[in-house]
């Protein structure tokens, strides 16, 4: 897959009143501060798309991009840490969770997890709560160029261990690096082969 073009499209706090559910979504998600944006910069080269932040929290809205003018690319509030009210969080909570079950042409959402750090509890239970809700999704570990070799098959190895200690197979699982491009062929392809997904349903 090649992006043409990428353009921001809108920001929402209801998936009711998202674009009309008229082409495939792909859904972006990961702990406060994880490098989403970063990522998604990188994989539609375009620098300033998506909003970056070195605060936790940044992306507060349901964010939808228009890319090639026939998929949404959707760049989603992080989970976890930031620096707001325990009112806020759990409005972004019921946001998030209110999209990834209602939104009809949603066909997977990237979950990113920091390479760097050995599995966390709120990334292991995000992640079984979608497998619970029957909502798939594949694993992108980003920042990997912080880390040699042996520290990311480490860290990695360890997700894979807890994972497989509830799921029979693992998802499709990606290293990534926005500030190397790291991935960029492999995250854009696995999309390529999810899309005919949307016409088949």
């Amino acid at each position: 897959m090649n992006i043409i073009s990428a353009d921001f499209l809108c920001s929402n706090t209801d998936y009711r009143k998202c674009p009309a559910s008229d082409k495939p979504e792909f859904a972006f998600i990961g702990r406060s501060n994880v490098g989403k944006s970063s990522l998604i910069n990188m994989l539609t080269s375009r620098k300033g798309l998506a909003k970056t932040s070195g605060t936790p929290g940044k992306t507060q809205l349901i964010n939808h991009f228009i890319i090639n003018n026939n998929w949404y690319l959707v760049d989603l509030p992080g989970y976890g840490f930031a620096k707001t009210s325990q009112t806020n969080r759990e409005k972004w909570e019921k946001m998030i969770r209110d999209y990834l079950l209602n939104r009809e042409n949603l066909l997977t959402t990237l979950v990113l997890i920091d390479s760097r750090l050995k599995p966390q509890l709120i990334d292991l239970e995000f992640m079984q709560w979608m497998g619970e809700s029957n909502l798939p999704f594949a694993i992108i570990f980003t920042k990997t160029d912080k880390l040699t070799k042996n520290e990311l098959a480490s860290n990695m190895s360890a997700y894979n261990k807890k994972l497989l200690d509830y799921w029979e197979e693992l998802p499709v699982i990606i290293k990534s690096s926005a500030e190397s491009t790291t991935g960029k062929d492999e995250i854009l392809k696995y999309l390529d082969e999810v899309i005919p997904l949307y016409n088949a349903e």
